[in-house]
């Protein structure tokens, strides 16, 4: 073999192991690299899997935080108010139309209190009673007219048309808002209107709707306000009634109690199981009258109550609490007509007011049977002789 031939070969064995160090050599270096691209990406990955659950978990616990809040202030879960938890909570009447609970701090949590108004009214029971009633009060939610419509067409549980002389205003019983007029605008709502004395709307609730409501005008802040009816087992007439208030932006700096009203009147022993009542026994003896007087339709106006546009008044006389176990009155009043209405009759009318109404108007059945002239008449003809329609019932 030639020397050059020689040498051609050693070159190229040189070259060859030449270019094969040379791939050994970056071998490891590139390898590191795409461990570390790898560990970069799975780095990045696990990190942004990490942010991500984290990220759900937040969310998760934010979705938590909302479904444990109330639902929508258009309607709100409303707070059990402390009067239903079965804790004799109330003292025996003594004298005052209300007392004071848990030194008239009222029973909200701070997520009870917001800045948004509104108001939600609990479902009647069984016994068609009402329940709890809460609010957010601004004045956006204060009606604009001063008058209310009539409310005489609603009867709560315990209703009874009944006067007495030595009450103010002779009627025992108005129809009363747990949340005042003034307050939210409520007229003829069911699940906001109980049968209360004439003290408990007077003397007991009306003096805390108007520094309730004197307040809100005068801030334009908010009140959180709960009125609930603590009735006695199957009672279908409130013992009285449990107020909570407090002002939201100041802290209840403005407004502040928590009371409960007594559902009582001077001189008048109630059975709560219906409602019935009779002249306690030191007034029959003394009274002009032995026992409720008759009720009338003019009268029943007045017995609409509500708390809010009354001026304050005082029953005479010592407070008498009616037991489940009074009798009804040896003389109690004819509070509705039992007369039956002629058949072919399409109205009555008052002939004391002028005013007609459709046969089963409740306004008819506290009418004096004097003061009734039944007509087979059409509205029409009845408004041509002057005749004014019933604003309850609409005829």
């Amino acid at each position: 073999m030639s020397k050059r031939k020689t040498a051609w070969i050693l070159l190229a064995i040189l070259l060859t192991l030449s270019l094969l160090l040379k791939a050994c050599s970056y071998l490891p270096e590139n390898a590191g690299a795409a461990a570390v691209g790898a560990s970069g990406r799975n780095g990045r990955q696990s990190a942004h899997q990490e942010e991500s659950s984290q990220s759900e978990s937040s969310s998760g616990n934010s979705a938590d935080a909302e479904s444990s809040m109330p639902e929508s202030r258009e309607n709100p879960v409303v707070p059990e108010p402390a009067s239903q938890s079965g804790t004799p909570l109330f003292p025996d009447y003594s004298g005052s139309p209300y007392s004071e609970i848990n030194n008239n701090v009222p029973g909200f949590s701070e997520e009870d209190l917001t800045t948004t108004s509104y108001e939600s009214y609990g479902e009647l029971d069984s016994l068609g009673r009402c329940t709890s009633c809460i609010a957010s009060i601004g004045p956006d939610l204060m009606p604009a007219a001063e008058e209310r419509g009539s409310i005489g067409m609603i009867r709560p549980t315990g209703w009874h048309t009944v006067k007495y002389d030595w009450i103010d205003g002779k009627y025992l019983y108005n129809r009363c808002h747990l949340i005042g007029y003034q307050l939210t605008g409520e007229t003829t709502n069911k699940k906001n209107l109980i049968t209360g004395t004439r003290s408990l709307n007077i003397e007991g609730m009306l003096p805390f709707e108007n520094l309730t409501a004197d307040y809100i005008r005068e801030t334009g802040h908010h009140v959180l306000y709960r009125v609930t009816p603590v009735f006695d087992g199957n009672n279908l007439l409130a013992s009285g009634v449990h107020m909570e208030a407090e002002s939201v932006e100041d802290h209840g700096a403005g407004v502040m109690f928590n009371v409960y009203c007594y559902n009582i009147e001077g001189g008048v022993s109630i059975d709560y199981t219906d409602g019935e009542s009779r002249a306690a026994d030191s007034v029959i003896s003394s009274a002009d009258s032995s026992g409720p007087l008759s009720s009338d339709t003019a009268g029943n106006a007045a017995a609409e109550g509500g708390g809010e546009t009354a001026p304050p008044g005082s029953a005479a006389g010592t407070a008498v609490s009616g037991s489940a176990g009074a009798t009804s009155p040896p003389e109690a009043a004819t509070e509705e007509s039992t007369c039956e209405i002629p058949e072919g009759t399409t109205y009555i009318i008052n002939q004391n007011t002028g005013k007609f109404h459709n046969p089963d108007c409740p306004s008819v059945k506290q009418m004096k049977e004097t003061n009734k002239k039944y007509s087979a008449d059409s509205r029409d003809t009845l408004l041509s002789q002057g005749y004014a329609p019933c604003r309850n019932c609409n005829p």
